[in-house]
């Protein structure tokens, strides 16, 4: 709560990603677009998903959960911002931030593990096709998923108590759109070289570890891909894996330049742009790379029109 120039002990500021009065505008109407479009697309994914029997594959059973995944973290990060920005003030209680925290945190390092462990579905796929069935059964997808999930709450529960108990003597305005464990660690005061060997820790499980399991499964991906014979094979191979590698550079990417560079190295102006990357952009463009251009998708939807056009077509005889 703010009463004049006063903020209560306890409350933070938000700067907000819109610093400039003669763009905040545009880039308002901008990032509304984005979050409506994310939640559509992604709505859309997980509808069709679950109703196409054809889509009850291993593959889009964790996409559909990636979908999920995605509406939710990209929920507890931008409709505050934008809240913010037509209130004209980007206070956010210590109770509030906290929680924003916790939840980002879970989300995001769900996401960090389930990308990382859907490369191996692309391995098991392409490298190992006729163990298919056998080593992506629906008794390993629910483990990959649990296992994401796991590491993802663990993550939050880890960092949160420790961040939010961290001495905040500074100011309390956050040069942030979101509450981000770098920008909190930097309104911190005292001794914090434990916290920062435990957030490095945690960095190096949640970024590095999936993102190895990524390099590892697609270098054998490349490897049996460059040794077909059939150059229509290769396409449909490189077809398939192109997006997810586009998506896993842009997420992983983004998320390490923040979190495992150290601060001398990159400017709040920069965390700001790089952070709306992977928690406003990627939520945007994992339905439209990775999914709705696919031609099971595509098939899908038709399918699902065709349905809705017969129902209608039986109803208007009826009547």
């Amino acid at each position: 709560m703010v009463r004049g120039n006063r903020t209560f002990p306890g409350d933070f500021i938000l700067a907000g990603l819109f610093p400039q009065a003669g763009t905040a505008g545009l880039l308002f109407i901008v990032i509304c677009a984005v979050f409506f479009t994310a939640m559509l697309a992604n709505g859309v994914m997980v509808f069709l998903i679950h109703t196409d029997t054809q889509l009850h594959t291993p593959m889009y059973f964790l996409l559909s959960h990636l979908s999920l995944i995605d509406m939710m973290y990209i929920s507890t990060i931008v409709p505050k911002m934008l809240v913010n920005y037509l209130q004209g003030h980007g206070t956010i209680s210590f109770v509030g931030c906290t929680a924003q925290f916790f939840l980002y945190m879970g989300f995001v390092g769900t996401e960090f593990f389930l990308l990382g462990l859907m490369a191996y579905d692309r391995y098991v796929a392409i490298c190992n096709p006729l163990r298919y069935p056998v080593l992506m059964s629906r008794r390993v997808c629910w483990l990959i998923l649990a296992s994401s999930w796991s590491g993802g709450a663990l993550d939050s529960f880890l960092l949160t108590p420790l961040t939010m108990r961290l001495p905040f003597c500074a100011s309390h305005r956050i040069n942030h759109f979101f509450c981000e464990a770098p920008t909190m660690l930097r309104l911190a005061c005292g001794n914090k070289a434990a916290y920062e060997r435990v957030m490095y820790a945690c960095c190096v499980t949640m970024l590095l570890l999936p993102f190895s399991v990524v390099v590892v499964s697609y270098a054998q991906i490349l490897a049996t891909v460059h040794r077909m014979r059939s150059a229509e094979g290769k396409r449909k191979a490189f077809a398939t894996c192109a997006s997810h590698m586009v998506v896993v550079t842009l997420f992983y990417g983004a998320a390490l330049y923040t979190y495992m560079l150290p601060p001398s190295y990159h400017t709040p102006a920069q965390d700001k742009v790089f952070s709306a990357f992977y928690t406003i952009l990627t939520p945007l463009l994992n339905p439209l790379i990775y999914s709705l251009r696919n031609r099971d998708v595509a098939g899908a939807w038709k399918r699902v029109l065709a349905r809705r056009r017969g129902v209608c077509g039986v109803s208007k005889k009826e009547f």
